[in-house]
């Protein structure tokens, strides 16, 4: 069995202990700020003010910054109930591509995955493992406790990328079983049939479940770095074409360019995160760049 260590290496986890106020806050940002209550002045804790606007209640005005200010603004609160997360792995043959990077790619989302529950489990939140090829497969069911992370790492250590992939029908599953608003968290090299996995991720957001696609590419499935005469096979359905590189090198970029282009736009307009990546980036640097960016627009 391959160690734990080598998916939340220990310097990932001294790392993420050592982060200075900033990046705390950062990370307190990300995961709280995606699930602000729609419940105020119970139980919740304050947040922020902000102006106040027709249809506000009255009893939320801060009369104390009225009185310094002359303008109306009510308290902001936080619920102090925690989010539950869950992380969807892609386990379909795909996955298990690398040309000439250390990891896979289903290797690179074990890395973001064992990260992510790192720091949800920090926070306190609940978190989950789900797996899918054409099908829901293991489910580790979403809990707060120090006890989850291991539990997480040692199912994340056993996965093996095998067979087809259905994500659409996957995700429709996944649905079924979200009995509270969630975030879901899917890692996936997104090669499977277009519109029905757009439609079934805006199905799932519409449901009120927050969604960060973690799309992951192959550094070679991205920058098309072979050279000469090839075979492009499709591990999934065994089909493969002969290619020469040199006629084929632009054509695929730009292809690739624009899936991501039209992911990124379906994504935007869903209001669905989408966080394209490859793996010739480092994965703790990318999710904290994902940590920050996220920050800033909020």
């Amino acid at each position: 069995m391959v160690a734990v260590e080598q998916y939340l290496k220990p310097e990932l986890a001294a790392q993420i202990k050592r982060l200075d106020l900033r990046a705390k806050m950062i990370v307190r940002g990300f995961l709280h700020g995606l699930h602000a209550s729609p419940f105020h002045g119970f139980s919740v804790e304050f947040s922020e003010h902000r102006r106040y606007s027709p249809g506000d209640d009255p009893k939320d005005i801060d009369w104390v910054a009225y009185a310094k200010t002359g303008k109306y603004y009510v308290k902001k609160f936080e619920s102090e109930t925690n989010l539950t997360g869950y992380l969807a792995i892609d386990l379909s043959q795909s996955m298990d591509y690398t040309y000439r990077q250390q990891l896979t790619k289903l290797d690179y989302c074990i890395c973001l995955a064992a990260a992510l529950a790192y720091l949800m489990i920090s926070q306190q939140d609940p978190v989950g493992l789900v797996t899918f090829d054409t099908k829901l497969g293991a489910n580790v069911p979403p809990r707060s406790r120090r006890s989850q992370l291991p539990t997480i790492l040692s199912h994340l250590t056993k996965l093996k990328a095998q067979g087809q992939t259905d994500l659409a029908g996957s995700l429709v599953q996944l649905s079924a079983m979200l009995k509270t608003r969630s975030l879901v968290m899917l890692f996936s090299d997104l090669l499977t049939d277009e519109e029905p996995m757009l439609r079934s991720l805006r199905n799932l957001r519409h449901s009120g479940h927050d969604i960060i696609v973690f799309h992951v590419l192959d550094e070679a499935e991205v920058t098309f770095p072979f050279q000469g005469s090839l075979q492009l096979h499709d591990p999934e359905s065994g089909a493969s074409e002969p290619v020469r590189a040199a006629d084929a090198a632009e054509a695929y970029r730009k292809t690739i360019q624009e899936f991501r282009d039209r992911l990124d736009r379906e994504f935007n307009e869903s209001r669905i995160d989408y966080v394209p990546l490859d793996t010739s980036m480092p994965y703790d640097k990318a999710l904290m760049e994902y940590l920050l960016n996220r920050r800033n627009r909020f």
